[in-house]
């Protein structure tokens, strides 16, 4: 692939928050951005040079995308597939579809890394409450059910406990269809590699972060990961193995279970993740910086990191709390998303801390919350 310079056009599909960030990256770049949401004024369409107003599986607005485009990305993974193997016949998905279809599916993701040889929990695929109980044999229990297509956040799954919850599973398998049954990790932590590769394999890993959810969604991330060092060394080379066995291009995310000194592989996204955007302060570039220089064939930055960093995210009336107490600013980051309407547990911001040191840190964002639950 020969590189795009800036001046070229990036087409993006996908108009939320990462869509946004990642146009703003781009932009900063010298690049032109035009972007593909069905919701009229969306995040990124409001930081970008145009929108193509449709829906995702319109394949005329996609091949209008593609039109108008040197290159295209996507913010989600739940692309229509024929879109985006339209985008790569038109040779401007330098990702490809195969990775779409790989992580928009989990029965797919879990038996490619298994077939790998990486480190996931037992699993079977399941369409029939009797399937479901056979699987309990080899899974065991507690167990977790999940759709295999779609949720996020939480939802889609259901954890089972003991073979009572059987009823309620098969109920859950009649409603929503083919399901993943896992075996429960009982984790320590959770941790998130990012990382972005180029189209000829060069890799660049950012700080290891741990992630701490509420309610199903993610709620802080801290970084650097408060593991040991062979905890770390086993976590980016699992993401090195990763990339080498589905060959990602750009900015991807792996969460990943810790239970003492073992990892799980958790869930992988093929793009710029929440995870990820203490980056934007606290290194030197940022996931969605890396993340424009991959797709446009340009050398990937050297990333260095500020020492500790702390992301939390901004769900439904938590903005408000925070764009209003001008205390926040001295020390915090504010991102807000350009969300038209608040909503509970929407994601519509995020704050970023950084520092030197991460417990000094912490004390800082402790105070800040603090203040802002006055509001």
């Amino acid at each position: 692939m020969n590189s795009l310079l800036p001046g070229s056009t990036i087409g993006i599909l996908g108009g939320g928050q990462l869509g946004r960030m990642m146009a703003m990256a781009a932009k900063h770049m010298g690049y032109k951005i035009v972007v593909l949401d069905p919701t009229p004024d969306c995040p990124a369409a409001q930081v970008s040079d145009e929108q193509i107003v449709a829906k995702y599986d319109d394949l005329d607005a996609i091949a209008q995308l593609a039109n108008k485009s040197d290159v295209v990305t996507y913010e989600f993974e739940n692309v229509d597939l024929t879109a985006a193997r339209l985008l790569e016949t038109k040779g401007c998905l330098p990702q490809g579809s195969q990775l779409l279809k790989i992580t928009q599916d989990r029965e797919q993701e879990k038996t490619v890394l298994a077939e790998n040889g990486l480190p996931v929990a037992p699993f079977k695929v399941v369409e029939t409450g009797q399937e479901l109980k056979q699987a309990f044999d080899t899974v065991g229990l507690p167990a977790v059910i999940k759709t295999c297509r779609g949720g996020y956040d939480g939802k889609g799954q259901l954890q089972l406990t003991s073979l009572q919850d059987l009823d309620i599973a098969t109920q859950f398998i009649q409603k929503n269809g083919r399901c993943i049954v896992e075996q429960w990790i009982k984790f320590d932590k959770e941790v998130s590699v990012v990382f972005t590769r180029t189209i000829d394999g060069n890799i660049s890993y950012f700080p290891l972060a741990e992630n701490e959810h509420k309610n199903h969604i993610l709620h802080k991330t801290t970084a650097p990961a408060r593991v040991s060092n062979s905890v770390t060394e086993q976590a980016l080379d699992v993401a090195a193995r990763v990339a080498e066995a589905i060959e990602v291009v750009g900015t991807f995310a792996i969460e990943m279970f810790v239970v003492g000194e073992d990892i799980y592989i958790n869930e992988m996204a093929p793009r710029p993740h929440n995870s990820g955007h203490f980056t934007i302060e606290a290194c030197s570039v940022s996931q969605f910086e890396q993340h424009m220089r991959a797709i446009c064939g340009l050398p990937l930055a050297p990333i260095k990191f500020h020492g500790a960093s702390v992301m939390i995210n901004l769900l439904g009336d938590d903005v408000t709390a925070f764009t209003e107490t001008p205390e926040i600013y001295e020390q915090a980051h504010v991102h807000v998303y350009g969300k038209k309407e608040i909503k509970d547990k929407r994601k519509m911001g995020h704050v970023t801390y950084v520092g030197n040191s991460l417990p000094e840190l912490e004390q800082i964002v402790a105070d800040n919350l603090r203040i802002t639950e006055k509001v």
